[in-house]
C-alpha cells in the first residue's frame, strides 16, 4: 500500500489535476490520496491558500470581499467544470466558501486557520469527485473522521500520538481515500494547521499510521539534487539519501521537502520518495534510513538559508558566571528561538532568523542583555547566511573540513561560524548573505569535481 501526496503546483489547474488522476490510476496500490490547495498557475499568480488569507483578514476588518471570494471559486470552478461535475455538487464548494465567515470562531486565530485549511478541505472534496468521475472509486475522507487529531496550537499544530491507532483503523479500506494536507483537529474540534508546507507533514502522518510500504511526494522537479538549480547549473540528482541528510538539507534551505514531514515516516520507517507529477516515470529521490555510500563523493549536498543575524556579546570569565543561560532565559520570555550559540572563554554569539525580529523587539533585546549580563561589548550583525555542507560518506574522513574551507578561501568568502555536527554527517559555516552564490558554487565544484 502506498499513501501520495501531491502539492498545490500538481492541483493548480485542470491540466494538473489530469495529470495526477493518471497518477493514481496507474498504480492501484496507491489507497491514499493527500492533497494541498490549488497553487500557482504561472508566475506572478496567487495561490489558493494567500487568496483564503486575504478572505480572512476582510472578513476580520470588516472589509468587502466580493472580489476575493469570486477569485476562490472561480479556481475550483475551473476544474470542475473540466471534469463535468455537477453543478449541483459544485455548488456545495460555492456556499461553503461564501460561509466561512459564519460559524463560530474561538478567537482571531482559530478563524485564519480554519479559513486556511479550506484551501485543502475544498479540494479533497473536489479531487474525490473527480477521481470518481474518472472510473477510480474514490470517497472523501476528512482529517477528524480519520483520527488526526493534534495539540490545540491554531498555527503550528503537532500530531496528538495516541492518532496512530485511529488513523490505522482506515488501513484495510478498498476505496481510494482523497485526504486534505494541512491540517487536524484539537479536542474540542476545532481546526489546527500544521506549519506552512505541512502537507507533506499530513502525508507522513497518514503513512505512518496505515503502516504504508511508501510515501511518494508529487510535486514539480523530477529529484532533490545536490545544489540549488538556480544557482549550479545542471547540479546532480540525488537518486537516494538518507532522513538525516535530508532533514540537515531542507533546515538549510532545501524547500522541495518540509523538514518536519520526515519525522513520522522515520518513526514508521517509511521510505519516501519525491516524484514529479509531470514527469511520473522518472526515477526522484527516495529517502531511507539507510542508503549505500559512493566513497568518491562523501558529500550528498549543499545548501543555504538566508536571513539570520547575530547577537555578539564579549564579557571576561563569561564561561564561568552561566551567563548562557540568562541568555537563553532572557530569549524565551520574548517567544524568541536561536540556531547556534558557537562560544569562547570571553565571547559568543547567539545565531538566530532575523525575522523574529523589529527593530522595536530589536532595541529592547539588546537593552534587556545589556542590563543582565552587564557586557564588555555587544553588537548585532544582520544579513548572515548559513551554508550546509551534508553527506553520510563525511563521518569518520579527514579533510573534508580543509577541502571545505580551501574553496571558500580562494573565492575570499569570509568565514563567520564554522561548526562541525555532533553526527559528522554535516559542516555548517555562517557567512555574508551576499557570498552565498560563490560560496554553494566553489564548494560544488570542489565537491563534485566531474560532474
Amino acid at each position: 500500500m502506498k499513501v501520495v501526496k501531491f502539492g498545490g503546483s500538481s492541483l493548480a489547474n485542470s491540466t494538473q489535476v489530469n495529470k495526477v488522476v493518471n497518477i493514481v490510476k496507474a498504480d492501484d496500490q496507491r489507497r491514499f490520496v493527500v492533497v494541498s490547495a490549488p497553487g500557482k498557475r504561472f508566475d506572478g499568480d496567487i495561490k489558493v491558500t494567500d487568496l483564503l488569507i486575504q478572505y480572512a483578514k476582510a472578513t476580520l476588518n470588516g472589509d468587502p470581499s466580493d472580489t476575493i471570494t469570486g477569485q476562490i471559486i472561480a479556481r475550483y470552478e475551473e476544474i470542475a467544470t473540466a471534469f463535468q461535475i455537477p453543478q449541483s455538487a459544485f455548488e456545495a464548494i460555492k456556499q461553503t466558501i461564501l460561509n466561512l465567515p459564519h460559524h463560530d470562531y474561538q478567537d482571531d486565530s482559530y478563524l485564519m486557520a480554519a479559513f486556511k485549511a479550506h484551501g485543502e478541505k475544498l479540494n479533497a472534496i473536489l479531487i474525490a469527485q473527480v477521481l470518481k468521475a474518472s472510473g477510480v472509486n474514490a470517497k472523501f475522507l476528512d482529517p477528524k473522521e480519520a483520527g488526526l487529531v493534534v495539540t490545540d496550537s491554531p498555527d503550528d499544530a503537532e500530531i496528538i500520538p495516541t492518532s496512530y491507532d485511529r488513523i490505522n483503523e482506515w488501513a484495510d479500506s478498498k476505496l481510494v481515500r482523497v485526504i486534505p494536507g494541512f491540517f487536524g483537529y484539537n479536542d474540542q474540534g476545532q481546526i489546527c494547521t500544521f506549519s506552512r508546507g505541512g502537507s507533506d507533514i499530513t502525508g507522513a502522518i497518514i503513512a505512518r499510521g496505515v503502516k504504508a510500504k511508501r510515501y511518494e511526494n508529487f510535486t514539480d522537479v523530477d529529484a532533490i539534487y545536490a545544489a540549488n538549480p538556480q544557482v549550479v547549473h545542471h547540479p546532480i540528482a540525488i537518486h537516494n539519501m538518507t532522513f538525516r541528510e535530508m532533514r540537515e538539507l531542507s533546515y538549510a534551505g532545501f524547500s522541495v521537502f518540509h523538514d518536519e514531514a520526515l519525522i513520522p515516516a522515520i518513526q514508521g520507517d517509511i521510505q519516501v520518495v519525491v516524484k514529479n507529477t509531470n514527469h511520473p516515470s522518472e526515477r526522484g529521490t527516495s529517502i531511507t534510513s539507510h542508503k549505500r555510500v559512493n566513497p568518491a563523493y562523501p558529500v550528498s549536498g549543499i545548501a543555504s538559508s538566508p536571513n539570520f543575524c547575530g547577537i555578539y556579546i564579549r564579557k571576561y570569565m563569561l564561561d564561568k558566571k552561566r551567563y548562557s543561560q540568562k541568555i537563553l532565559k532572557l530569549l524565551a520570555e520574548y517567544d524568541l528561538s536561536y540556531e547556534h550559540m558557537p562560544s569562547g572563554i570571553d565571547d559568543l554569539t547567539v545565531i538566530m532568523r532575523q525575522d523574529q525580529l523589529t527593530p522595536e523587539l530589536e532595541d529592547t533585546l539588546i537593552r534587556e542583555l545589556v542590563i543582565a549580563l552587564r557586557p564588555d561589548e555587544i553588537h548585532i550583525s544582520h544579513n548572515y547566511a548559513l551554508l550546509m555542507v551534508v553527506g553520510e560518506g563525511m563521518a569518520n574522513r579527514t579533510g573534508i573540513m580543509s577541502k571545505a574551507t580551501d574553496a571558500l578561501a580562494r573565492q575570499n568568502v569570509k568565514l563567520i561560524m564554522v561548526n562541525q555536527g555532533a553526527s559528522e554527517i554535516s559542516m555548517m559555516f555562517g557567512i555574508k548573505q551576499d557570498e552565498a552564490k560563490v560560496a554553494i558554487k566553489a564548494l560544488y565544484d570542489t565537491f563534485f569535481p566531474d560532474l
